[in-house]
């Protein structure tokens, strides 16, 4: 079959039937005629409906994803058996949504993506029991599962049974949830209970000008409130992946969108057995970071870029960044170590001066749990103020979001080594995975500060009476402050102590962290028995 213009939308795929029962070369040819209409689709019209809007088709998508000849499709000539509102007469096969595995940089991976051309990509029970067998196929052959979404939400016409297709599809997110990795393409519109599915997931990217996410639409949103809204900026792209936090990525184009989908996908373990894989590198394990000596201030109230330091230590230069839009006073992202991929987790001094808030205690427990489920060791970088103060934060619940990433590091056990670059005051050092909770190693420059709190603070609680009483008050104040500065602010202050492994020259980071993290790959830290932990929410 062919497509034509004359083809219909929502078309049978069907063919007659011969008057007397064909051979056996008949059927096959039939078979290759029936193959051909579903793996075409509705029809030419369709088609170029869907190019319209600057978006690929959904096979278009999956060549893109898969190494080249190697999907296999499953459940190709499925259909609905719904009646009624005229469904009875519009019967495609795939029902809207093409599901199977292949490979990916070799290794497999299993995809269903949603056919807008057929039914909008609305998911009603036959396309549910479709994306159900595949998610259960994925977590039985332990290999990550990628959706391509691009669907209009529940099949109006099929009632009920469409929201419990979806019911069983976050059911088996989050049975699969830390088994196998999930990625979420969000590459058209995505809303009402359908957006959850996403959130469920490890990663979401979207494609900025066709991907949008909302629980209520734009017309709902007025009609309820009043207010006027696009759809790009009720729920669009840029809007997650800066202002909510709901996308972790975010590209122009959907070929670049599916090619930083396979990258990521190269860096992650095929299921929560296995370690991530390991490449060969060309970047000296002991090359020398000169580099830093200049480019990190000693004096802690300058800023600079922490981008520049991961940069600088990780092989070729090469740091994969999570949400890098979205709570921009942490990086979380992933890197190889020597071949070997780590997960980072570092405070941007550039960027809020580095403290941790709301958000960025969020997004940066969400990364280590991320990492600890697919056994990637964790890179600490801390140069920490504080936690951020004021009423905004304090309402708005900081103690419980700050616990959110300290009971993630907590739980954490996989390989974890800390490196304080400059200043870890207060509380925060602590959560930034101190070796008080549970890192491995902690490692620090020769600037480093560790103390309750800075210099002029600590004099101004400690020597406030005494500095109120003096004739001259702020000579007194300045002297106190080098005093505290000098008795537990030092370099050493913590190493003595034990809560420090080793003040480093900052031009043998990297050769020292990849000493550490080849001794700890092999690191086992049972775990209590318990049925889960009960994480801040």
């Amino acid at each position: 079959m062919t497509l034509t213009e004359a083809d219909d939308i929502g078309g049978t795929g069907t063919t007659d039937s011969a008057a007397s029962p064909p051979d056996l070369r008949a059927r096959v040819a039939e078979l290759s005629e029936f193959a051909d209409a579903a793996r075409q689709g509705p029809g030419l019209r369709a088609t170029e409906a869907q190019w319209a809007k600057g978006k690929l088709t959904v096979r278009e998508r999956i060549d893109l994803l898969f190494d080249e000849g190697t999907f296999r499709e499953i459940e190709r000539f499925r259909r609905h058996r719904a009646s009624g509102f005229g469904l009875e007469a519009r019967r495609p096969y795939t029902d809207g949504v093409v599901t199977g595995w292949g490979l990916v940089h070799g290794r497999k991976v299993f995809v269903y993506a949603h056919d807008f051309r057929i039914f909008g990509g609305s998911l009603g029970e036959a396309h549910a029991e479709k994306i159900h067998k595949l998610m259960d196929l994925a977590e039985s052959a332990g290999a990550p599962l990628v959706a391509l979404s691009d669907g209009a939400g529940a099949r109006i016409q099929e009632g009920v049974t469409a929201l419990a297709g979806y019911g069983g599809i976050f059911r088996r997110n989050v049975q699969a949830s830390g088994v196998i990795p999930q990625i979420s393409v969000m590459l058209g519109p995505c809303a009402g209970g359908a957006t959850y599915s996403p959130s469920l997931t490890d990663f979401v990217f979207m494609v900025e000008g066709t991907a949008q996410m909302y629980i209520t639409g734009p017309d709902v949103v007025q009609s309820v409130t009043g207010e006027e809204i696009s759809h790009e900026d009720l729920g669009g792209a840029r809007v997650h992946a800066s202002v909510s936090g709901a996308s972790g990525f975010i590209y122009d184009d959907e070929k670049e969108c599916i090619e930083e989908v396979r990258y990521l996908l190269s860096l992650l373990p095929q299921n929560n057995r296995e370690l991530p894989p390991a490449v060969h590198c060309d970047d000296p394990a002991d090359r020398r970071n000169d580099t830093l000596l200049d480019l990190v201030p000693a004096d802690p109230n300058r800023s600079y870029d922490m981008r520049a330091v991961i940069e600088e230590i990780v092989d070729d230069g090469d740091l994969f960044e999570v949400h890098a839009s979205w709570a921009t006073n942490i990086i979380c992202g992933f890197a190889r170590m020597d071949g070997h991929v780590v997960g980072i987790v570092a405070n941007q001094p550039a960027s809020l001066a580095g403290v941790l808030d709301i958000h960025s205690s969020e997004k940066g427990a969400r990364f280590v749990q991320v990492c600890d489920a697919f056994n990637i060791p964790l890179l600490t970088l801390v140069d920490v103020p504080g936690f951020m103060p004021g009423k905004d934060q304090e309402h708005g619940g900081i103690i419980r979001h700050g616990a959110k990433l300290l009971h993630a590091y907590c739980a954490a056990t996989v390989p974890r080594i800390q490196l304080i670059v400059r200043k870890a005051y207060g509380g925060a050092y602590i959560v930034m995975d101190s070796r008080s909770i549970g890192s491995d190693l902690s490692f620090a420059w020769p600037t480093n500060e560790i103390a309750v709190m800075g210099a002029d603070g600590a004099a101004n609680v400690v020597f406030r009476r005494e500095i109120a009483a003096a004739p001259d008050p702020e000579t007194a104040r300045e002297q106190r402050i080098k005093e505290y500065r000098e008795e537990l602010m030092h370099p050493y202050y913590a190493a003595e102590r034990g809560l420090v492994d080793d003040v480093i020259d900052p031009a043998l980071t990297r050769a020292t962290l990849i000493d550490a993290l080849e001794m700890l790959r092999t690191k086992h830290a049972p775990l209590p028995a318990r049925k889960h932990g009960n994480p801040p929410v």
